[in-house]
């Protein structure tokens, strides 16, 4: 080598060594992201971290650009404990094991995850990574999660972002303001406003969990599922579970299931959104807004496709009507819509009340085993030892059935269909025991203006006994002629607010007056008579219980005139007894 060449080449070592020299002169401290500082301090004589390793590049620079640091460009590949990390560009920070890599970023993890973005900052030592720009990650089985900047923790194997973004598993879509995704049980931890759409339904609330594994929703703030066919079914909670595959829900925490129009609300509920099948435990309410009716009780069913409910467990149930509410309950009330054979487009209401079945309304109350009512034509029956109470007046029979106008809310009629009784209190002011009564095999009932029984057409064994008075011309007060015993096929009668009026009496028919004092006690009832106040409904609370069981009324028998003619008839016999001839026995 000449003396000219060996200088060149000292010069050009010279300027490749200050050049160096310069740049490490130059390097300006990192400032890393607040993340990627340590959670554990670390442990003592624990081994280094391993570095992160270049694998490939097209070239290899240092200069001021980045800081002074080492840059690697064209087909970048680093590797790091299994994982590799593709690039366009990858600045290395060897005296921190930090890279930063920019372009066409891929990082492909050794549990077969993978994190696509603009850029991304690496830390081998926390094993942590904040991805930007146009995010990326997608699991091994398919999860997709997009965002503009999410955080990458290798060692707990969970993302993170907060920035807004999407995770799709190919069925369902979520949007979510922030997320942590752990990658081992493929729960996703979603906080903020949360909405997670499929086909048929979307979920928006907030807190929620949603299990990619199962397709399970741990709901634990506001939260409404809805139909996306049909908005006006959904379900709202504050706290449940939801599986997004068989459309199960359970609820736990002021939870309302919307379904046709009706709102069933519980403590703790069920509901499958493809059955339509749900059940409530704990004051249940299934409310139904165009009925204007809501039903309650401790235990609830709904079957959304046949349009049916059933409550159980002390339940009832409020018929609300603008001047006068119909309050039923029983030991199971059943609600339910049916198609009108006459018009298909009409559905009509219907009302069930199984075993002890009561009813209240202010000028009509009701027991039966069991009740059906006809909410939209307004028919309600009566089955097996019906009794109904109206207006002082009780009507009993095998079956009754009453008629009600719908437009004005008020009884019309009462039908008494088989051994038909109707009583009423002659004075319901005073004590007496005093009652007029009617009774046949068929009673038609029908009310006046004022809502009282005003009529009475009884067929088939008609019979009746009533109380008869008259105005003293002199006094102008009332007094009693006698008891009138009526028998014939039909009878027609008139009830007034004291007094029952025999209008006709048509067919084989037979009537006496009898006075007071010609008339035994035992003659004035029939023998199955039963004025029920034991059992009486006197206040809509009343059908809460079996029986108010109030105690029965002791009303006061008046026999004195008939015990005074007896005394008298008794003594004429023993006076003509006295003179008759009496027998010596010689």
């Amino acid at each position: 080598m000449t003396n000219r060449s060996s200088v060149r080449l000292v010069f050009v070592l010279l300027v490749f060594i200050s050049t160096f020299a310069f740049a490490q002169d130059s390097q300006k401290p990192l400032q890393k992201d607040p993340y990627f500082t340590p959670t554990a301090v670390p442990k003592k004589n624990a081994p280094p971290a391993e570095k992160v390793k270049h694998i490939h590049s097209d070239e290899l620079r240092k200069d001021e650009k980045y800081d002074g640091n080492n840059y690697f460009s064209g087909n970048v590949q680093f590797e790091h404990q299994g994982s590799l990390l593709n690039a366009d560009l990858v600045i290395v920070y060897e005296g921190q094991n930090f890279v930063k890599a920019v372009g066409n970023v891929k990082l492909q993890n050794s549990d077969g995850s993978v994190i696509t973005a603009q850029e991304m900052e690496y830390d081998g030592n926390t094993q942590r990574g904040i991805a930007r720009k146009n995010v990326v990650l997608t699991d091994p089985k398919g999860t997709v999660i997009k965002t503009e900047t999410m955080y990458y923790d290798r060692v707990s194997n969970q993302a993170y972002y907060n920035t807004g973004g999407t995770i799709n598993d190919g069925k369902s879509t979520t949007y979510a303001k922030s997320a942590t995704y752990f990658l081992t049980t493929r729960t996703v931890d979603l906080t903020g406003n949360v909405k997670i759409e499929d086909k048929d339904y979307t979920l928006e609330g907030r807190n929620v969990i949603q299990n990619q594994n199962t397709n399970i929703v741990d709901i634990n703030g506001p939260t409404t599922i809805t139909n996306r066919k049909n908005p006006k079914n959904y379900i709202f909670t504050e706290k449940g579970n939801y599986n997004m595959n068989s459309k199960e829900a359970f609820l736990y925490k002021n939870s309302k299931v919307h379904y046709n129009d009706k709102i069933l609300t519980g403590d703790e509920m069920y509901y499958n959104q493809l059955s339509g099948f749900g059940k409530a435990t704990g004051n249940v309410t299934l409310d139904d807004p165009k009925e204007n009716r809501w039903m309650k009780g401790g235990y609830g069913e709904i079957f959304e496709k046949k349009d049916s409910a059933m409550m159980t467990k002390n339940p009832y149930a409020v018929k609300a009507l603008e001047k006068d509410s119909m309050y039923f309950a029983a030991d199971r009330i059943i609600s339910f819509q049916k198609t009108d054979p006459a018009d298909i487009t009409v559905k009509k209401s219907f009302l069930r009340a199984f075993r002890k079945g009561r009813f209240y309304k202010s000028n009509a109350q009701g027991r039966a085993d069991s009740i059906a009512f006809n909410e939209t034509d307004g028919v309600l029956h009566m089955y097996t030892d019906p009794i109904l109470w109206s207006n002082g007046k009780q009507v009993t029979g095998d079956k009754v059935e009453a008629y009600f106008n719908t437009r004005t809310e008020s009884i019309d009629s009462l039908k008494v269909i088989g051994n038909a009784f109707a009583i009423s209190k002659v004075d319901s002011l005073d004590m007496k025991d005093e009652f007029n009564q009617i009774k046949g095999k068929l009673m038609t009932v029908y009310y006046g203006e004022d809502n009282n029984i005003k009529e009475a057409k009884v067929i088939g064994n008609a019979q009746s006994i009533t109380y008869s008075d008259d105005v003293n011309t002199q006094t102008k007060k009332k007094e009693r002629i006698g008891i009138s015993l009526t028998s014939c096929g039909i009878i027609d009668a008139l009830f007034e607010e004291k007094a029952l009026y025999i209008v006709a009496c048509n067919i084989g028919a037979t009537s006496d007056t009898y006075p007071m004092s010609k008339i035994e006690p035992e003659r004035r009832k029939f023998p199955d008579f039963n004025w029920n106040t034991k059992d009486r409904i006197l206040k809509w609370q009343d059908i809460l219980v079996d029986t108010p069981n109030y105690p029965e009324i002791q009303y006061e028998s008046d026999n004195t005139l008939y015990d005074k003619a007896k005394e008298i008839v008794e003594k004429e016999k023993a006076k003509e007894e006295a003179k008759k001839p009496k027998r010596v026995r010689r």
